[in-house]
């Protein structure tokens, strides 16, 4: 799997005329090699695959890594360097770049320290991107892929089932993020165990739970604090950052209440949330524009009298954003095999309502991956 997608990025650089390609992106060395996950650029190591158009593909990877690179990484050739000894990460970039007519480099997620070397060694005119290429390999998920995607819908499914039992009047938000992580964290080892057999991918969630209730509701992104939620309140529970089956990302997340809807006025908001999802869904299928879904969801949101709103929706796969994203401007043609996440969301002074789930598009329209109840009746717990 990994050596036919080095092989296709390849034959896309011959194609383009590119030469070779420096991969910086840790989601980008998975999706080519197989090897994720260790200490890159967060402890100051770079790790860089070189890519030829037609050579080897090179690993360069802290020696503190050499033993995971080897058991994991599907390339031709490993280069260790260690902390202070020589050139270190440098030592093998001027061979792979100096002769090479076009280098390309991922612009927007090279690290700034890499970036200035590469820029020593080669010159403006030379520098060309490969995150097009990159990003239409990414975008058609394979037979495999979409598999990962089910399972990570299992996962998400399992967080949010356990997140909602969760929630009550004197609970502290931090319960409900304990409850979801540990969902997720099991059924997330049943389905390991059950259908893969590499045993190194951790079944553990990661990343803050995004949650919010009571006035905090507010707050895209707040992460569960000690705050104890009371009856008549809102609360917001997100997985866009904690569903991460073996490394497969998608997006999902519900708008609810603890036991009534003390703020009556928050209901018409939501059925307004509610609302353009479904136009979204409506409008999603193979053949439209990316843009064109973001149209039928902000249309409902401008035309019950609300802001405009942010992006609809965003593809998702190895990484949390990929192409194309359901905003205006991008022209994307929609096609079966992408994995969308999409968003209703609506948000005033006093009040933000969000229901997002994530679907494979299929031939004829879409298969949902995430599943949960999402009636005001039915959200009312």
């Amino acid at each position: 799997m990994f050596e036919e997608r080095l092989d296709r990025l390849r034959a896309k650089l011959a194609q383009a005329g590119l030469d070779v390609a420096l991969i910086t992106d840790d989601d980008n060395v998975y999706y080519l090699t197989g090897y994720y996950d260790y200490l890159h650029m967060e402890f100051g190591r770079p790790t860089i695959l070189v890519v030829p158009k037609d050579g080897e593909a090179l690993l360069i990877t802290p020696s503190i890594d050499l033993n995971s690179a080897q058991h994991a990484a599907r390339v031709d050739r490993i280069a260790a360097w260690n902390d202070g000894m020589g050139d270190e990460w440098r030592a093998e970039l001027p061979a792979a770049v100096l002769a090479a007519g076009k280098v390309a480099i991922e612009p927007d997620s090279m690290p700034p320290v890499v970036r200035a070397y590469v820029d020593d060694l080669v010159g403006a005119d030379r520098i060309a991107s490969v995150t097009p290429l990159l990003n239409d390999m990414r975008m058609i998920k394979s037979a495999h892929e979409l598999q990962l995607a089910r399972h990570a819908g299992q996962v998400a499914n399992a967080m949010m089932d356990a997140g909602r039992a969760a929630i009550g009047d004197g609970v502290a938000e931090f319960e409900v993020a304990i409850a979801t992580s540990q969902a997720g964290t099991r059924k997330a080892a049943e389905l390991l165990s059950a259908h893969y057999t590499d045993t190194d991918m951790s079944p553990m969630t990661h990343f803050l739970q995004i949650m919010a209730s009571g006035d905090e509701v507010i707050k895209t992104h707040h992460r569960a604090s000690t705050r104890i939620i009371r009856r008549g309140e809102p609360v917001f529970l997100c997985f866009c950052g904690m569903t991460n089956f073996h490394r497969f990302k998608l997006g999902f997340d519900r708008s609810f209440w603890v036991g009534e809807i003390a703020d009556k006025s928050q209901k018409a908001v939501y059925e307004v949330a509610l609302a353009s999802q479904q136009a979204a869904l409506d409008a999603l299928r193979p053949g439209v524009t990316a843009q064109s879904v973001h149209a039928a969801y902000a249309d409902v949101i401008q035309g019950a009298g609300y802001e405009y709103p942010f992006r609809c929706g965003r593809a998702t796969g190895f990484s949390f954003l990929e192409a194309p994203q359901l905003v205006t401007g991008d022209t994307t043609i929609i096609q079966p095999g992408m994995v969308l996440a999409v968003d209703g969301s609506v948000s005033v002074d006093t009040y933000r309502a969000q229901v997002g789930d994530s679907f494979i598009i299929t031939d004829d329209g879409w298969e949902p991956l995430t599943q949960h109840p999402k009636s005001v009746a039915e959200v009312i717990l």
